[in-house]
């Protein structure tokens, strides 16, 4: 059964995402530990029941719109599928846990362990202390790319809040997407509403191939936010 959430995040035509409810707000650093990655706490962002955030990629304010995609020729066309994760998603067999990838990568790098990546671990899942980790490499993918899956079918996922996360990836010279936390809808600009799900990265640097998500191209253009 669904959470039940008040607000939703609405992508405006070559314009921000304008998110609603009281959505919680707050700003995260991909930080390396070993050869896994966790999260440290970055600066205190403004909260508000109704925000806009960039989606252009050249706002003086960011993570908020301020106007600029109206003077930079941003187009901003979603171009990203709409059939549901288990149409899309390749399904992977492990010895004592599955996983499904749908391909759709931010590069924050989560999948990735001391004791090897998510793919490698599924293989070894036969060891309990292995399973652990493949489950955490999967589960905690921002962009929802990879789920977990037991042997009886169920996936196994994270159990967040409803929470609006920017990414911030100083090891690599860059900002990232937005983490979308908890369920929290997604309206795309023609009214339609995306497969509700408890993970996803959108993009922030207006360059991204399958809008509204992150491909990863914040990286290869070596996006940063005028912080």
């Amino acid at each position: 059964m669904e959470k039940e959430i008040t607000g939703k995040i609405k992508i405006v035509k070559a314009g921000p995402y304008v998110v609603s409810g009281n959505i919680k707000l707050s700003e995260k650093i991909i930080t390396s530990r070993g050869k896994d990655y966790v999260y440290r706490e970055g600066r205190n962002l403004p909260q508000a029941k109704t925000y806009t955030l960039c989606r252009c990629g050249k706002s003086k304010n960011p993570p908020f719109c301020d106007g600029t995609h109206s003077k930079c020729d941003f187009h901003g066309d979603e171009m990203a599928s709409k059939a549901v994760f288990v149409d899309r998603a390749e399904f992977l067999i492990g010895a004592d846990l599955d996983m499904m990838d749908d391909h759709r990568c931010a590069f924050a790098r989560f999948c990735h362990r001391n004791d090897g990546t998510a793919w490698q671990l599924i293989k070894q899942s036969s060891d309990p202390r292995l399973k652990e980790e493949a489950i955490k490499a999967a589960s905690e993918c921002p962009a929802g790319r990879l789920v977990a899956i037991d042997k009886k079918g169920s996936t196994i996922e994270p159990n967040y809040e409803p929470e609006i996360v920017i990414l911030q990836d100083p090891e690599r010279g860059v900002s990232c997407g937005i983490f979308v936390k908890g369920g929290i809808p997604l309206q795309a600009a023609d009214g339609t509403i995306y497969e509700r799900r408890n993970r996803f990265v959108l993009c922030r640097c207006g360059k991204s191939v399958n809008k509204p998500f992150c491909d990863a191209t914040h990286v290869h253009i070596k996006f940063l936010d005028e912080q």
